[in-house]
Protein backbone atom coordinates (compact mmCIF):
# COMPACT_ATOMS: atom_id res chain seq x y z
CA UNK A 1 0.00 0.00 0.00
CA UNK A 2 1.21 2.92 -0.97
CA UNK A 3 0.78 6.05 1.95
CA UNK A 4 0.46 9.56 -0.16
CA UNK A 5 -0.97 12.94 0.23
CA UNK A 6 -4.45 11.52 -0.87
CA UNK A 7 -4.00 8.75 2.11
CA UNK A 8 -3.02 11.26 4.76
CA UNK A 9 -5.84 13.32 3.86
CA UNK A 10 -8.80 10.60 3.92
CA UNK A 11 -6.88 8.99 7.53
CA UNK A 12 -7.28 12.90 8.70
CA UNK A 13 -10.73 13.04 7.46
CA UNK A 14 -11.54 9.61 9.18
CA UNK A 15 -9.65 10.30 12.28
CA UNK A 16 -10.97 13.72 13.20
CA UNK A 17 -7.13 14.98 13.56
CA UNK A 18 -5.51 17.71 11.33
CA UNK A 19 -2.10 17.22 10.55
CA UNK A 20 0.44 20.78 10.29
CA UNK A 21 1.67 21.27 6.96
CA UNK A 22 5.59 21.34 7.94
CA UNK A 23 4.73 17.41 9.21
CA UNK A 24 3.22 15.98 6.43
CA UNK A 25 6.30 14.98 5.05
CA UNK A 26 7.10 12.97 7.92
CA UNK A 27 4.02 11.54 8.97
CA UNK A 28 3.92 10.07 5.21
CA UNK A 29 7.39 8.69 6.11
CA UNK A 30 6.19 7.53 8.98
CA UNK A 31 3.30 5.42 8.27
CA UNK A 32 5.21 4.17 4.85
CA UNK A 33 7.41 2.20 7.30
CA UNK A 34 4.66 0.90 9.04
CA UNK A 35 2.65 -0.91 6.41
CA UNK A 36 6.35 -1.57 4.99
CA UNK A 37 7.14 -3.47 8.84
CA UNK A 38 3.54 -5.05 8.64
CA UNK A 39 3.79 -6.13 4.93
CA UNK A 40 7.21 -7.99 5.89
CA UNK A 41 5.04 -9.93 8.69
CA UNK A 42 2.66 -11.35 6.15
CA UNK A 43 5.46 -12.79 4.43
CA UNK A 44 6.05 -15.40 7.63
CA UNK A 45 5.11 -18.86 6.79
CA UNK A 46 2.67 -19.71 9.39
CA UNK A 47 1.36 -22.72 7.63
CA UNK A 48 2.44 -25.34 10.60
CA UNK A 49 1.67 -23.21 13.52
CA UNK A 50 -2.14 -23.08 14.99
CA UNK A 51 -4.31 -20.28 14.65
CA UNK A 52 -4.34 -20.53 18.96
CA UNK A 53 -0.38 -20.80 19.23
CA UNK A 54 0.41 -19.44 22.29
CA UNK A 55 4.17 -19.26 24.04
CA UNK A 56 3.10 -21.01 27.13
CA UNK A 57 0.12 -23.71 28.58
CA UNK A 58 0.07 -21.78 31.20
CA UNK A 59 -3.33 -20.03 31.63
CA UNK A 60 -3.59 -16.49 32.73
CA UNK A 61 -4.33 -16.31 36.68
CA UNK A 62 -7.07 -14.76 37.97
CA UNK A 63 -7.85 -12.24 41.11
CA UNK A 64 -10.87 -12.38 42.98
CA UNK A 65 -13.36 -8.89 41.80
CA UNK A 66 -13.59 -6.84 44.88
CA UNK A 67 -14.58 -2.99 44.66
CA UNK A 68 -13.30 -0.09 46.40
CA UNK A 69 -15.02 3.11 47.57
CA UNK A 70 -12.47 6.13 47.63
CA UNK A 71 -14.78 9.04 49.01
CA UNK A 72 -11.87 11.38 48.50
CA UNK A 73 -11.97 11.13 45.20
CA UNK A 74 -15.76 11.25 44.45
CA UNK A 75 -15.40 14.57 47.33
CA UNK A 76 -13.09 15.99 44.87
CA UNK A 77 -15.09 15.52 42.02
CA UNK A 78 -17.99 16.54 43.42
CA UNK A 79 -16.24 19.97 44.48
CA UNK A 80 -16.34 21.04 40.69
CA UNK A 81 -19.72 20.46 39.93
CA UNK A 82 -22.38 23.72 39.94
CA UNK A 83 -24.98 21.61 42.29
CA UNK A 84 -23.66 18.44 44.48
CA UNK A 85 -25.64 16.85 47.63
CA UNK A 86 -24.84 14.17 49.57
CA UNK A 87 -22.47 12.31 47.09
CA UNK A 88 -24.60 12.99 44.35
CA UNK A 89 -24.96 15.52 41.39
CA UNK A 90 -28.00 17.58 41.36
CA UNK A 91 -29.24 17.94 38.01
CA UNK A 92 -32.26 19.86 36.67
CA UNK A 93 -35.34 17.55 35.98
CA UNK A 94 -35.82 16.63 32.56
CA UNK A 95 -38.47 14.60 32.35
CA UNK A 96 -42.22 15.38 33.54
Amino acid sequence: MQIDETLLQRLEKLSYLQIPEEQREDMISQLSEIVSFVDNLSELNTDGISATFAMSDVSTSLREDIGVVDRTINDDILAHAPHAQEHFFIVPKIIE
